[in-house]
This record gives C-alpha cells, structure tokens and sequence, in this order.
C-alpha cells in the first residue's frame, strides 16, 4: 500500500515538473534536472512544495504592491431619487418664483449661466471662458466658451446671452430678476463676446451672471403674456448638467416626476452621476413618508425637529448654516417707547438666544447678535450667560427710570407723561418664527414688558399688510443676505420705504456712505473691513435685535459623495457642485488617475 502511495506521489511529482520544464526553459535547465534527479523522493516534495509558497508569497507581495499603487476614483454612473415640496410651474431662470423650491431647483439642474457658484462662496467660469472688469466696476465684458451647447444640440452664443437679458429687463415679463438688470446697457461684441455697462459702478454685478442662459432660437418668438403659458417652462431645454429624459404626469397634467441624464457636453463637463429623478410632494409629512418608505433617499426643507428625529436614527442628515439674519426690527416711528436706547439695549440683551437655537430649532442654527451672518464675518456673541444678561438688562431700566407698577409692567415718568413698556411683536404663521415670538414674549415679560403677538399669513398677507406699509411695533422678520454682501437694501436710508427692505427705518449717515462704498469695492478684504465698521454703528444704535441664523437641511444617500454644501444663499444652491458628486467608483493605478 506504502508502494502504491509512494509511486502516486512520484507520478504527480514528475507531472507538476513538467509543468515547469514544458513553461520555462531557463539557462542552465540541464543542471538543474540533474541536480533534482539525484533529490529522494521526500526531498522532491518539500523541494516543490517551497516552490508553491515561493509562487503564492510572489503573487501576495504582488497584489500588495498593486494595492498600494492604486486609487480608488470616482466613475460615470449610478442614480439619485429625490423628493422636493411642491408642484413644477416655472422651471426657467427668469420666472422661477423665489418661493418655489420645485422651480428653483429643477432650473438649477437644467440651466447653466456664465458664472457658477461654488461651495466656497466664490464664483467660477461656467459659460463663460473668462471676463474682465474695468477699473471702476461698471464694465463688464465676457468671452464664452468653445463648444457650449444648449441639450438640443444648439450652440449657445453671445446672442442667447443678450436675448435672456433683455427679457429679464422686460417690464412686461415681471421676471423676479428684473431688480439685478435694470440699468444695464447689453452689447453683443461677436458671437462669443458680450458686455455689459452699468449705469453706475457696482462692485457685486457679477453675482448676477450666475442666472442661467435661456435658447433664444426657441423663444424669441414669444411674446411676455405667451412666455408664462410656454410648455418650455414645464419641459425646458437648458445648458446645464442635467437634461429632461422624461417627465410623468398626474390625470390632471400635472407633473409629478421628472427623469434627469447626464449632458456630455455640459460647459463644466459631463457629470458622474448619470441619472437624477426629482419626485413631488404636497408637504413635509408625504415627504417623509415617501422616504421611510424608501422612494426616495433624498430630500431637503424638513424642519428642524424632523432632522433630529431622522438623525437620532442614524440618517445621514447634512447641515449647514445659511447667511439668513433673524431678528426683532424696531419701527420707533409707531412704537415710541423704542425710542429709548436703554429699552432696546435692555430687551437686546435679555433675548435667550441659546434657548431659541435650542428649542426652536433642535440645534439646526447658530446664535446670532450681529446684522452679518457668521459665514461672512466672525460673529463675536457675548460670551456672558443668559442671566448675567437678563440681570444687566434688569439694572439697566433701573438706572434709567424704568419701574414696575402694580400689574408687573415698567413705566417711566418724565415731566410731560407717564409711558409704559408695552409694545407688539408681528410674524408670520410659521412655527419657527411663531415659537420663537413665545420665548421672546415670555422673557420679556419677566423683564416688565407687556407684550401682544400679532400672527399674519406667509402667503402676502404679512408683506402687504404690515411690512410694505410698516404697520408694526416691532417685526420678527428674517434677511436673505446674498454672497455679495450688499447691504444696501436692508440698512441705506433711502431704502426706509416701500419697495426698500429697511424695515427697521434705519437712517445714518455714516453708515450710509460705508454702505455705498463697500459697493463699489471690488477687493474682499477691504469690503469685509468695511462691513467690520458698519457692524460696529449697528452695535451702537440698536435698531434691531439680531436672534439667529438657520440651518439649511439635507438628507442625502449614504452613497453620495463629493456633496460639498458650503456657502449656500438658498436650497437649490446645494447643486452647485453636482457635476462633481458620484456614487460609482473604480480602483487604477495612481500615475494614471487625472
């Protein structure tokens, strides 16, 4: 048996050689079959079996090697499903309505403009292959890129630039765009060269390039009252990253998907993500439900305990802060007894911030005390706590005369009459400004100030009927401060009147003529600077009282990366980056990756 065993190992041995013998013919080979002849068979054995290891430990060491050479890099494919509130009407860069989310977005895809933003908050090539600005910032002209097309196949030229501007200007049109292009003068310099010139130097203009670029060939023979009406709006034809494959409707028409693909020739290149589906939603509670329900796996405009809720779960919920100034603004031309600083200084330094970010907003914000969001300019909140604060407030109506009578509430006698620290609070009927009014309410009544909150709609009632004609004692009210940093229509004192947004009817000379300059300066540092000044006569005014800036909320896949959220002035500037994102990735060799 022995035998038998031994002659199987002898056969198998001579066959695994001549694997060898047949594969390699190495100098010297004779020798080497001579020195194995005069191996015992044991010594055979063990002889192949160290080549074995010898073989396997070369192709380990090798695929270490390998490892260690390659890069994982993103590659073209994979898909997105998203949910987004409310109902596509105008998905077109100068009729999107600003409250339309739907529209915002869908048109942040789909269009492209000569300029982009980017996470950073700084603003690159898109369109255009570069611009110059003249020494006084009030020329502007751009060259376009070769080889930009718009999705039918169209190339987009200097032409379809000035037509998208000149319908932008158009009184009739009643673009939500229209403010950003009154005044300028646009000329066509060749086909991939346009200019724009101010009536007037204004340092931030380029902000206004990102709007994107509409295709004049499929427009240009709309008049304004056909344009809102055009099925362009609903299925649009754009430059951008993104082109429609299909949209689904409803029995009523109304579109409730839309399928985006990739665009290869998208000015900024093709992006990775190949497919992107955007689904419709009535409200946050059919959004949600959709997502538990994995339809989607991405979504946006939750509230503040909706977040903390999906991330207690381990969602992947991503925040990040956006430059929106809250605030209590004064109207000391109704409420008088805003007139005294002490009370403005008072009620300023008795606001719980803390509390507010907190209760109000589950932590999805930041505590705020100055008119500059903190993602511009450090914001440097008191360090002090909130009773320290509440008792400085307390001593400061002391010292100036301020009492509590019977029923709780301060008054302050002087020689002519007797006046009370009461006044009201106007707000919109959303819960995080109503809630918020409630904690202002109650520590201000602590404080000996008696206060009525007045609740109006969001929808115009709120704009028409208090804010444009500056009917209200005190406005909770919240500023959209741009990546411009202009200012100048929330605290200039020609802006104190309807359609101006000063609504604390603020007036000052210095900081009027600081806000005139810094728009007219191109240079960062110096605006920054200059705003640094401005902040510092807002300080010792009081106007209004700055609360908090919010969170913008997004739920987005595990898979998804490269999502940059940065410096976002609205939602749909979460897409600002898109081109770059993916969710497919493949593994090459370093000196081969870009």
């Amino acid at each position: 048996m022995n035998q038998i065993s031994n002659r199987n190992i002898a056969n198998k041995t001579k066959a695994f050689f001549s694997i060898y013998r047949k594969r390699w013919d190495l100098p010297g080979n004779n020798i080497f079959k001579k020195v194995f002849a005069h191996l015992s068979l044991t010594e055979r054995v063990i002889f192949n079996i160290l080549i074995v290891i010898f073989i396997f430990s070369g192709l380990i060491l090798f695929w270490q090697v390998n490892r260690a050479l390659m890069i994982e890099i993103p590659t073209r494919g994979g898909s997105i499903v998203e949910g987004v509130i409310g109902t596509p009407r105008f998905v077109n860069p100068l009729l999107a309505l600003p409250g339309s989310d739907a529209d915002r977005d869908l048109t942040a895809l789909i269009y492209s403009g000569l300029l982009r933003s980017t996470p950073g908050g700084e603003l690159k090539n898109d369109l255009a292959e570069s611009y110059e600005v003249s020494e006084d910032n009030s020329v502007f002209t751009f060259t376009l890129k070769d080889e930009i097309y718009f999705h039918d196949g169209t190339p987009v030229t200097a032409a379809d630039v000035e037509f998208t501007i000149l319908k932008a200007q158009d009184p009739d049109l009643r673009s939500p765009k229209r403010i950003n292009w009154e005044g300028v003068k646009v000329e066509v310099l060749s086909e991939k060269k346009i200019r724009f010139t101010l009536s007037q130097p204004y340092a931030p203009f380029l902000e206004n390039a990102t709007l994107g670029i509409i295709p004049k060939h499929l427009w240009d023979k709309m008049s304004a009252e056909q344009f809102a009406f055009s099925f362009l709006n609903i299925e649009p034809v754009g430059s951008g990253p993104y082109q429609i494959r299909s949209v689904r409707r409803d029995s009523s028409g109304i579109p409730t998907l839309y399928n985006l693909t990739s665009f290869k020739h998208c000015a900024l290149g093709e992006p990775f993500i190949e497919n992107i589906t955007i689904k419709f939603y009535p409200n946050e509670q059919e959004l949600v439900s959709a997502f538990e329900r994995k339809q989607i796996e991405s979504m946006h405009s939750l509230s503040p305990e909706t977040a903390r809720k999906l991330k207690e779960r381990d969602t992947r919920v991503v925040s990040v802060t956006l430059p929106r100034v809250f605030g209590a603004f004064f109207n000391q031309n109704q409420a008088s007894v805003f007139t005294h600083k002490e009370v403005r200084a008072a009620l300023n330094l008795s606001v719980p911030r803390e509390r507010i970010v907190e209760e109000v907003l589950y932590g999805f914000g930041q505590t705020l005390d100055k008119p500059i969001p903190s993602v511009y300019l450090k914001d440097d909140t008191s360090s002090a706590g909130p009773e320290e604060r509440f008792e400085k407030a307390v001593g400061l109506l002391e010292d100036n005369g301020w009492k509590l009578n019977k029923d709780g509430v301060r008054q302050k006698t002087t020689k002519n009459n007797k006046e009370s620290l009461s006044f009201s609070i106007s707000t919109s009927n959303i819960p995080d400004l109503k809630n918020t009014a409630a904690i202002l309410k109650e520590e201000w009544e602590k404080l000996g100030a008696n206060v009525e909150i007045k609740i109006f709609e969001a929808n115009g009632d709120i704009s028409q009927n208090v804010i444009r004609p500056r009917r209200y004692d005190m406005l909770l009210f919240g500023q959209s401060i741009g990546r411009d940093l202009d200012l100048y229509p929330f605290w200039h004192s020609s802006q104190r009147n309807d359609p101006g947004f000063n609504i604390a009817l603020y007036a000052n000379i210095t900081t009027d003529k600081l806000l005139e300059k810094a728009r007219v300066t191109s240079d960062k540092k110096e605006g920054l600077e200059i705003l640094g000044l401005f902040e510092k006569e807002i300080e010792k005014d009081i106007p209004a009282i700055f609360i908090y800036s919010p969170d913008f909320i997004y739920v987005a896949p595990p898979k998804l990366q490269s999502l940059e959220l940065g410096v976002i002035t609205n939602p749909s500037e979460r897409f600002t980056n898109i081109h770059n994102w993916y969710t497919e990735t493949e593994k090459v060799w370093k000196i081969f990756a870009k």
